[in-house]
């Protein structure tokens, strides 16, 4: 049976900077969980960060990849620089889904970390920018495919293929 990592955040888990969760109630999600099939992660507290936090995002809305290549920081509202946490956060997200096989990921979308269509773009004004988050860019350098949590039934068709 073939594993995915999910964001924790989207299975419920109150892990978010502002100590919410972001609860999904998709039809695939619930299948797949209930199939077993899911590995439960949320990169930012596994990196170190506290919950709650301030919110963070990526200087410039440069991407997970400048951040990655250290051609960008990720940077909290309170001017704090994050990086360090951001970037052991995709690592030890790495590493988890390299000890279970998995090839498919279903991050939460928007998030500094996670986003795999838009991220925030740096201002902290609330704008949002095309972009993948850090977590988001080296899965997929890494050969990890990721799906936003509205994107379910593509996930669900790459996994047939």
């Amino acid at each position: 049976m073939e594993r995915i990592l999910v964001s924790a955040c989207l299975m419920g888990r109150k892990v978010r900077f502002d100590g919410r969760a972001k609860t999904s109630s998709d039809a695939i999600l619930a299948r797949w969980r209930e199939e077993g099939r899911l590995v439960v992660f949320c990169p930012e507290v596994e990196g170190g960060l506290p919950i709650p936090r301030p919110a963070a995002e990526i200087e410039g809305g440069a991407g997970g990849a400048a951040v990655l290549s250290g051609a960008a920081r990720v940077l909290a509202a309170d001017g704090s620089d994050v990086t360090a946490e951001f970037l052991a956060g995709a690592q030890a997200a790495l590493a988890r889904a390299r000890s279970f096989g998995v090839r498919l990921a279903v991050l939460k979308e928007g998030s500094p970390s996670c986003g795999s269509l838009a991220i925030h773009d740096g201002t902290f004004q609330g704008r949002r920018t095309p972009g993948d988050g850090v977590t988001a860019a080296l899965f997929e350098l890494n050969g990890i495919r990721v799906f936003s949590e509205d994107r379910l039934a593509e996930a669900e068709e790459y996994l047939r293929q």
